[in-house]
Parts: C-alpha cells; sequence; structure tokens
C-alpha cells in the first residue's frame, strides 16, 4: 500500500481544465452561422462551414548548420508558440536529406502548435482583434490566401505583434505561418465567415501591405 500511495504522491500534475467560453465561438454560434446559412441556402447546420483547428508554425531549417540548430533560436521559437497559444510546440524533423539547403534527415527544422476547440477560438480571437491591427503600416489582410477548400493562410513577419511577446527580452525575431481550417467549407463561405468574426481583409484598390 505504501508504495501505491508514494507513486500517487509523485504523479505528474493534471492540466487545468479547458479555458473559459469563448466570446467569438458565441458569436458565430448565435449570429455567424445563421447568415452565412441564409447567404447559401444552408438550411442543414451540419452542412454550413465550421472551423476545425488553427495550425501555427514557424521554420527554423534556416539557421540549421551542420545539422545543429543554436539553442537561443529553438528555445526562443518554442517559448512564442507557448506563449501566444497557451499550449507546448512539437518540434518537426526533417524526413530526408536535402544537399543543396544542408539538411539532413532528423534535423530539427521547424516548430509547430494545433490549437482546437476552446484555445483555438481564443488564439483566433487575440489574433483578429490585437495582433493582425499591430502590424506596421497594416492595411488589411490578403483575400487570396484561400485554398479550394476554404482553409486560409496568414504569414507574419515578426512575433511581436502579439502583446504576449516582450521583443525587448528575446534573442531574435522571427515570422510564422497561421493556417485557419475550415471544414464543409470553400473560399467563399469561409471568408464570409472570417469577415463576420472581425478579420479585416484588404479592401479593394488597396496596395499590398510594406
Amino acid at each position: 500500500m505504501a508504495k501505491k500511495q508514494d507513486k500517487q504522491k509523485h504523479a505528474e500534475p493534471v492540466e487545468s481544465g479547458p479555458p473559459a467560453p469563448a466570446r467569438l465561438k458565441e458569436r458565430y454560434r448565435s449570429e455567424v452561422a445563421s447568415r452565412v446559412g441564409e447567404q447559401f441556402g444552408l438550411k442543414n447546420p451540419m452542412a454550413r462551414p465550421r472551423l476545425e483547428k488553427i495550425v501555427v508554425s514557424v521554420n527554423m531549417g534556416r539557421h540549421l548548420e551542420n545539422n545543429k540548430l543554436p539553442a537561443n533560436v529553438k528555445d526562443t521559437v518554442l517559448t512564442t508558440l507557448n506563449k501566444i497559444t497557451g499550449q507546448k510546440p512539437i518540434v518537426i524533423r526533417a524526413k530526408k536529406s536535402v544537399s543543396n539547403f544542408k539538411v539532413r534527415e532528423g534535423a530539427e527544422t521547424s516548430a509547430m502548435v494545433t490549437v482546437r476547440r476552446e484555445r483555438m477560438w481564443h488564439f483566433l480571437d487575440r489574433l483578429i482583434n490585437l495582433a493582425v491591427p499591430r502590424i506596421k503600416d497594416f492595411r488589411g489582410v490578403s483575400t487570396s490566401a484561400f485554398d479550394k477548400n476554404g482553409n486560409y493562410t496568414l504569414g507574419l513577419n515578426e512575433q511581436g505583434v502579439f502583446p504576449e511577446i516582450d521583443m525587448a527580452a528575446v534573442n531574435f525575431s522571427h515570422g510564422m505561418n497561421i493556417n485557419i481550417v475550415f471544414s464543409n467549407s470553400d473560399p467563399k463561405k469561409s471568408r464570409m465567415v472570417l469577415e463576420e468574426l472581425g478579420m479585416p481583409f484588404r479592401k479593394p484598390g488597396e496596395g499590398r501591405n510594406r
């Protein structure tokens, strides 16, 4: 009995419960879903576009030298992803060697986080309302970054647009790719959903961000 009790005492701590309900999720359920259904004639709620997950990734391959990644690069990237998503990232290794890029099989080339459910909605809220408006010379995000399934990809040049990141305390600046993944969708449906949720798309006639 004593051994079993000792094991229980030293067990790994259980993660806290899920985050509080997200306001964008509530807005989607109460307002946006029905508007999209009316616009595209989708009477069945199950046929309406639905946000599945958001994937945030950072490429670290350009910092590789002799198949080794500088510790400060890896730590900075992992810390950034952890802070902005509230979730532990995973490190992706190269599946095969590419001599032209001096990458060997097994080298750590990127880091990635996939957020779902409440964390996904909280992240999207901060992305739309806090991070994107802080982009330098911001004129709206691209309207042409949808794939045929309605998934949207957004690239950021600097992690400092997120208020959680103190640029004075990091070793270097890095960008990231954010992929917003939908189901039951296409570019028109996904764009309407994101617009209704507040995504600031670039207006017709305006040039690209500089």
